[in-house]
């Protein structure tokens, strides 16, 4: 079989830090190939570089035999080459039609583009995706995470590439929305398009590819069929290291519950929130379950006063408050905090240190008149960045610079120097690879014990049944059933989100 792509001898670094040295391996023609590894092991860099977003400081790239010279996106579409990335570069402000267009829309005489001779192809080609349903007119910041990465995929897809990268295409998405993605992938290696598809699940990689390659610290590791290695020499080969179990063991039940910490009586929203009722004590991990869009995120956003209840209280200590605005529940005697769904646009400010964004919430406590004590803020800082296990060049360097598993740990370290009584987690292992997550499950573990509470929303079921106390299933914007730890499976799960009759109980 001919080759599509054949790396020789790469290298990129960013500074001081070297993202891929010396790397070099082949995908074959018409393969679906996963590039494996933690974040930070150079698979991103490597897509960036076959997008045309960089060049190589040494090195270079064959694509389908010819030795090419990659410098911008339109050098890499001249050759075929489409990418879908994790974070979405879709423009926000601008419709759906105008982002699947970008930056090769007809244009006519005066320089405007000609929506309407296109936009019934764009309409055809969305709803052959099964995504019909999506209004080309819409802003795409009005549009879910899930249905952005949709639109992103899309797109890619729309201008017919001859290798496509997806970088990560499933953080953003679960259950059905991942099987909607294996049928596109399905149909177009059917049609010999080659994809390069970067994932941290390995159930993913098992159904979509044939082949892989695991890079580590941004040298390759290994090439070979899927088929032939087991999950566990693939993880040792990912991480370099032998991991602990890959869940901390629930030490809850013997405990028992603490005092109740945070509740909500009868919680509604004017988005798809129709009704919460839940307690969640200190010492207790809650889950919360749900297909996309029935009522969780809103759930979560109401709990940090950026989402406007319609009905319904929250208490916190067993006493009512008013949480309007994230000030309010960040407040020492609230000390609720949210790590969101999106990190990089949500949690985070990339421009700036991971001192500056961990200080920001509590920057009073180190102000000394009218300036900053920046000593004492360093030294706050330092410690937490400790317990999160944060590279301390964190205190200096710009976020931006960091894997998203570190930009992730830098959110929480945020609340823990907030000294936050419950952290809100809405799914916070999106896009974090196998290594980063088993330090995250530890943390969140670690916090619990300690007498903290944590709400904890995740689209991998396995999160929920090994590491929540308990889970409460969100169907159709209500809290449907409540699973103990006792009965805490994947089966019954997946049951009361799919509505079954026997597991979801009646409309209160």
């Amino acid at each position: 079989m001919s080759t599509a792509i054949a790396v020789h001898g790469v290298r990129k670094a960013y500074g001081a830090t070297v993202a891929v040295d010396d790397a070099s391996f082949e995908i074959e023609s018409g393969s679906v190939h996963a590039l494996l590894g933690e974040n930070g092991a150079g698979k991103s860099t490597i897509v960036k570089l076959l997008s045309g977003l960089g060049l190589p400081d040494a090195g270079g790239f064959a694509v389908f035999g010819e030795l090419v010279r990659l410098s911008n996106p339109r050098v890499a579409h001249a050759h075929g080459i489409q990418t879908a990335f994790q974070e979405m570069t879709q423009v926000r402000d601008l419709t759906v039609l105008d982002n699947m267009l970008l930056p090769y829309g007809p244009v006519g005489p005066l320089g405007m583009i000609r929506r309407r001779t296109v936009r019934p192809q764009v309409a055809a080609h969305l709803e052959s995706l099964g995504l019909g349903d999506i209004d080309l007119d819409s802003d795409v910041s009005d549009l879910e995470l899930p249905q952005q990465q949709k639109i992103e995929i899309a797109r890619a897809v729309f201008r017919r590439p001859r290798i496509l990268l997806l970088d990560e295409p499933t953080s953003s998405l679960s259950g059905r929305d991942v099987d909607w993605l294996g049928e596109i992938i399905a149909r177009l290696a059917a049609e010999g398009v080659t994809i390069v598809f970067i994932s941290h699940r390995l159930q993913e990689v098992r159904a979509f590819c044939d082949s892989m390659t695991i890079l580590r610290n941004g040298r390759h590791i290994a090439t070979g069929r899927v088929a032939d290695y087991a999950d566990a020499e693939v993880l040792g080969m990912i991480v370099g290291r032998a991991l602990d179990h890959a869940f901390p063991q629930r030490q809850s039940g013997a405990r028992g519950r603490g005092a109740e910490v945070l509740a909500a009586s009868a919680l509604a929203t004017d988005g798809k929130l129709r009704r919460a009722d839940f307690q969640l004590h200190e010492g207790e991990i809650l889950g919360i379950a749900g297909l996309q869009g029935m009522g969780q995120l809103d759930l979560f956003l109401a709990c940090f006063g950026m989402a406007e209840t319609t009905s319904g209280t929250l208490a916190v200590d067993g006493k009512p408050v008013a949480i309007i605005t994230p000030a309010d529940a960040v407040r020492a005697d609230i000390g609720i905090s949210l790590v969101p769904e999106d990190r990089k646009t949500e949690a985070l400010f990339q421009k700036l240190s991971g001192r500056d964004n961990v200080s920001l919430p509590v920057i009073e406590r180190f102000r000394r008149g009218v300036l900053i004590d920046q000593r004492a803020e360093a030294a706050a800082v330092a410690v937490v960045f400790d317990r999160v296990e944060v590279d301390r060049r964190a205190l200096w360097t710009n976020v931006s610079a960091f894997s998203g598993g570190n930009q992730q740990k830098i959110a929480i370290a945020k609340w823990l120097l907030a000294e936050s009584r419950v952290l809100l987690l809405y799914d916070p292992t999106r896009g974090i690879d196998v290594g980063t997550k088993n330090e995250l499950y530890r943390l969140m573990r670690a916090y619990a014990d300690a007498g903290g509470a944590i709400l904890f929303y995740s689209t991998e079921i396995p999160e929920l049944v090994y590491l929540a106390d308990r889970v409460l299933v969100f169907y159709a914007g209500r809290v449907a059933a409540e699973i103990g730890e006792g009965s805490l499976s994947e089966d019954a799960i997946l049951r009361a989100m799919l509505g079954a009759e026997d597991v979801v109980g009646p409309a209160n």
